[in-house]
This record gives structure tokens, sequence and C-alpha cells, in this order.
């Protein structure tokens, strides 16, 4: 049960915020990566989780999930906001949302810490206030480095011109699944989108492949685990050289990006 001490707030509140004290108000939106790259509210930022998080945490989310932009953790931590709103697609009402939901993770979160800010959630979510005060609101093309094309001759002008795809199957191409909030598991072909790997923040990669290569070494540090993509393939002997290069943000490379948990 959420400890109710957060009140919906409507949009017009929401705006006269963002008008008047816009730094004394933060903007959880939680909706997914996708939707809030093509539109969101100025300033907002995204909480999002990978399944891979939500099942470690078991419902328990530290504020470093919840809000991955430092500056904005510490502001809250410092008590320098005086209000918290969190959004999602349309909600309404709280009690019917699932407590593994993205927004419920954060209100839980929030209202076990809200170091002196009063925490809100947006009556209406995304879709009434983008409706009510559009002027708000950012609209773009979602990061080209996320549309995938939907043919393999349909290869963006960011990938890397001397990249073959290494076999792996386009129905195997989601976005780079983010495990932590600095490590994410992808695929060559992702490994092969410049533009998709600046988008993400990637500084460094692992690639556990034999036959996949480096695609811009003057551009990222790369750690390279030369297995075959296999159950069979033993890859403890690696574990160590791994756990050492893992920085900041850290891309791991599989041919096909199956995530292996050994």
């Amino acid at each position: 049960m959420v400890n109710m001490e957060i009140s919906a707030m409507d949009c017009r509140t929401l705006r006269a915020l963002l008008a008047d004290r816009a730094q004394q108000c933060l903007v959880l939106d939680c909706r997914s990566f996708f939707s809030f790259s093509s539109s969101h509210i100025m300033g907002s930022s995204n909480v999002r989780f990978s399944t891979i998080v939500k099942r470690r945490a078991k419902g328990s989310m530290g504020l470093e999930h919840i809000i991955p932009n430092e500056e904005q953790r510490c502001r809250l931590i410092a008590g320098l906001y005086e209000a918290v709103v969190l959004l999602d697609d349309r909600t309404c009402e709280l009690e019917p949302l699932r407590k593994d939901s993205t927004m419920m993770l954060a209100v839980s979160a929030l209202c076990r810490d809200p170091r002196g800010s009063r925490i809100f959630f947006l009556k209406g979510g995304y879709e009434a206030f983008s409706a009510e005060c559009p002027e708000f609101c950012n609209k773009c093309s979602p990061p080209v480095g996320l549309s995938l094309p939907l043919s393999a001759s349909s290869v963006p002008d960011s990938a890397d011109s001397n990249c073959t795809p290494c076999g792996t199957p386009l129905y195997d191409q989601g976005g780079p699944v983010e495990i932590l909030p600095f490590l994410y598991l992808g695929s060559a072909y992702h490994a092969s989108r410049k533009d998709m790997l600046d988008t993400l923040g990637i500084t460094a990669l692992i690639n556990v492949s034999a036959n996949c290569p480096n695609h811009f070494e003057g551009h990222y540090q790369y750690k390279s685990i030369p297995v075959e993509d296999s159950h069979k393939a033993d890859i403890s002997s690696w574990f160590n050289e791994a756990i050492d290069f893992i920085g900041k943000y850290l891309f791991i490379q599989w041919k096909v990006a199956h995530y292996r948990s050994e």
C-alpha cells in the first residue's frame, strides 16, 4: 500500500509552477523511453527500469533508479525542490495501477524519502497536459538511433559502412536493454550504430564475440572477449576482466543480444 502523502495535481497548477517556479519543480515522466523521446514536458526527466532491475529491486527502488540525473538527484536530496510531479500516459487515479508499474515504484520510493518535497501525480497524465498546455511540451522525432529499419536494405547513414550484421535477424532487434543505470545489453547491430550509442551516453563497450569488429575505436573504449555467442561457450574465465572494465556507461555487445546469466 502506497503512503498516500501523494496528491493529484491538475494541469493548470503544473503549468503555473513551470511558468513561475520551474527551478523548484521536478517533473518525472514514467512513460516509455520511446514515448518520452517523441514528446515530453520541457525540463522533465524520464524514469525507466528494465525488467532485470525491477526483479532485483524486489519492489524497493533507490533514488538512483528513479532520478538518473545526478544533478537533479542532488537537488532533491538537498531539499531544493518544492514539488516533485510524476506522470504517465493518462492516469487519473493511482489505485488501479499495478504495484510493479514504473509509476507506482517511483511513487513508493519518493514517498519513503521525500526530502522535504511534496509529491504529486499529474491527473490525466501527459495526454491531458499536452492537450491543455502544448506550449510547455517538446515534440520531436524519436532518436534515429532507436528507430530500427524495417528491412536489412534500410541501413541508416550513422551505421558503420564496414559493418556486417553478423547474421542477426531483424526480429531480434529491439532497442538495447538497460540492465542498470550505467549498463546496457545490446547486439552487434546496435554496436554499429554510433547515433544510438551517443543517444544512450555510451562511452565504453564490451564486445563479446569472436568475429564482430570494434566499429568506432577512435570514439569509444573497447574490451574484446573473443568467445562464440553460444550456450556452450565458457565465458566464466573472462568475468574478472569484464568487471574491471565496467565504467560509468557500458554497453555489452552480444552477436544476437541473448542475455546470459551463469
